[in-house]
């Protein structure tokens, strides 16, 4: 389990729901890993956990809407290890309900623009140097979100934001992939995380496991296992790409599950 060894990753929002999925996976492969977000005491559990499994984490305070506890994370981050290697830019407000066009106020939109892409973009700008210095350069992982698909009832700021995200990773691909830096995305699907499952309707989740190519809803080390993949070496001919992994819920034609119930084709 060594995919890792020798890498510093920096996995923001990492003290519940995905990012801890991510991080546990990146420990066990061996890197460092930097246990940052708002909450001290769910970070430092996070830390303790990886610690109890045998790999090596510490917390840092971050707060994704503040440029300069941002600043101070990359900057602590190199001191106390020589160098990074990967960042997962995963901080973000989920705001799923927060509505449509006429819904939205300037302040709520504004909000989840400065959580969701801003914050990506500072992150990653923050941490371009640090990779340039390194002679194989790194891997920026943007976890976006399959919100920015297609068109939906609600959810329009946070979608708008996520696709953003995606038109970032490909800029950031493009711009510093001569030095050696690459630059992907994750998109999630219903990912039922032990923060969430209790706050999940049923009937949402009956609506995605309709959906859903596979019989199960996605946990936090589906985005995890990804997230290895595009930190190792094992992807370095990959970069500015856009993976969904979503159990194939956004691979067939948006009439499949109801043909599906009455057992028909769609001809």
């Amino acid at each position: 389990m060594d995919r890792l060894k020798g890498k510093v990753a920096i996995v923001t929002g990492s003290t519940s729901g995905i990012g801890i999925g991510i991080a546990r996976l990146f420990a066990a492969e061996g890197a460092k890993v930097v246990i940052c977000g708002r909450r001290e005491a769910k970070g430092q559990a996070v830390v303790d956990m990886i610690l109890g499994e045998g790999g090596e984490a510490f917390y840092h305070f971050m707060d994704i809407t503040a440029p300069e506890s941002i600043e101070a994370l990359i900057a602590d981050t190199a001191e106390k290890y020589g160098k990074i290697d990967v960042l997962v830019n995963n901080a973000a407000n989920v705001a799923l309900k927060d509505g449509r066009v006429d819904e939205l106020t300037i302040e709520m939109w504004d909000g989840i623009f400065q959580s969701d892409l801003r914050g990506t973009f500072y992150t990653t700008k923050c941490v371009l140097p640090y990779l340039q210095k390194n002679e194989n350069g790194g891997s920026i992982i943007n976890i976006g979100s399959m919100a920015s698909c297609a068109g939906d009832l609600g959810s329009t700021a946070y979608a708008c934001a996520k696709a953003g995200v995606d038109m970032l990773t490909k800029y950031t691909a493009l711009q510093y992939g001569k030095q050696n830096i690459r630059c992907n995305c994750v998109r999630p699907g219903l990912i039922v995380t032990p923060e969430n499952e209790a706050k999940v309707p049923q009937a949402l989740k009956d609506i995605f496991l309709s959906n859903i190519m596979v019989n199960r809803y996605g946990c936090p080390e589906d985005i995890g296992h990804a997230c290895v993949y595009f930190a190792s070496d094992e992807s370095s001919y990959v970069s500015g790409q856009i993976i969904n992994v979503d159990g194939g819920m956004n691979s067939h034609v948006s009439t499949a599950a109801q043909f599906r119930e009455l057992n028909s084709r769609t001809w």
